[in-house]
């Protein structure tokens, strides 16, 4: 009995053809784009090969993790613009609304996606000076002093100067003063800023590596890696009254849906609430959550009262209204600066 072999090899070919697609999906490599702001380098470096590895063995897929870092409101912007991050990991949440405001990329109540209203840490502004704090500076009123140079980034592209503004303004609302005396006390001491540096890591390198300023206002979190990598014996000043600096992430889901890569996506985001995730931010100086983390690492953290945008200023999208967007009070205030010289 004769039978044709073109069914079986056929078959035998399917077989193949299905088995080589199976082990190539199981090995595919995925890759991953962390838009994130200025002085999370080191931060989402640790973090990233941590969570590589937890996603290894959990699910056998290898992740390639890749990171963009530079002013918050540039890298925005940039993912507006076509930067095709899967995740975007800012310190404040208008820098993630304008994502829904302009184009869709998220949904507008992203926020409500994750726990904290997706913050999973936070941080506190501080002032940063140089040994023996020659110019006695204790708090945001020395800072406007003649002959006291400050460093801070540019708020127009910075959430850490636009912090350092509101930190600031904040603190005379929090002192009993009104919001014409707050506007004084920022006018002075934006007029006394040498430089405009475009996100907190550069204002860093004016203040550490140039030499410039007496003083640099940015995140307690930067203050470990300034001792480490520049040396010298600076002195953190904690004003009287900071602003506590939310640090908000989120999926990009239009990105994540046509790459089909929502799910390492999500989880890579939701693993920073574990406890791995916690104790590496809390390693570099970034506030964590979780409780049990903060007492373990409870030395590190200096616990002082703070306030939040949404206390003094009616929350991110009224603050960055009133004070930030074109022609509002910064840039009016920027103007008569330049118009006083």
């Amino acid at each position: 009995m004769r039978f044709s072999q073109k069914p079986f090899l056929a078959r035998v070919l399917l077989g193949l053809a299905v088995g080589v697609t199976a082990l190539s999906t199981a090995h595919a490599d995925v890759t991953l784009l962390n838009v994130s702001y200025d002085v999370t380098r080191e931060f989402y470096k640790d973090y990233n090969a941590a969570f590589a590895r937890h996603w290894k063995q959990t699910t056998g897929e290898t992740l390639t993790l890749n990171q963009s870092h530079g002013g918050s409101s540039k890298q925005a912007g940039s993912v507006v613009a076509g930067l095709a991050a899967d995740v975007i990991t800012m310190n404040q949440a208008n820098d993630i609304d304008i994502l829904a405001e302009r184009g869709g990329l998220v949904p507008a109540d992203w926020a409500k996606r994750l726990p904290n209203n997706s913050a999973p840490t936070t941080s506190v502004t501080v002032i940063l000076v140089r040994k023996g704090n020659p110019k006695q500076i204790k708090d945001w009123a020395d800072l406007v002093k003649p002959g006291v140079s400050v460093v801070i980034p540019n708020p127009k592209t910075s959430g850490n100067g636009r912090y350092t503004y509101l930190a600031a303004w904040g603190s005379v609302i929090k002192s009993g003063g009104n919001p014409k005396q707050a506007r004084d006390l920022v006018q002075r001491l934006f007029a006394n800023v040498p430089v405009f540096d475009g996100g907190g890591r550069a204002a860093t390198t004016t203040f550490a590596q140039r030499q410039i300023g007496d003083a640099l206002v940015t995140f307690e979190s930067e203050v470990p890696l300034i001792r480490s990598e520049f040396g010298g014996d600076y002195q953190v000043v904690y004003p009287k009254h900071t602003i506590l600096a939310e640090n908000p992430v989120s999926v990009v889901d239009k990105v994540v849906d046509k790459k089909g890569t929502r799910k390492q996506a999500e989880a890579y985001l939701k693993y920073l609430w574990s406890d791995e995730g916690q104790a590496i931010a809390a390693k570099h100086n970034m506030r964590p959550r979780s409780d049990k983390v903060l007492a373990q690492y409870k030395a590190a953290f200096l616990q002082i009262p703070t306030f939040t945008v949404d206390e003094v200023f009616g929350g991110w999208k009224r603050a960055q209204a009133e004070h930030f967007n074109d022609g509002a009070t910064y840039d009016q205030i920027i103007a008569a600066g330049r118009a006083g010289r």
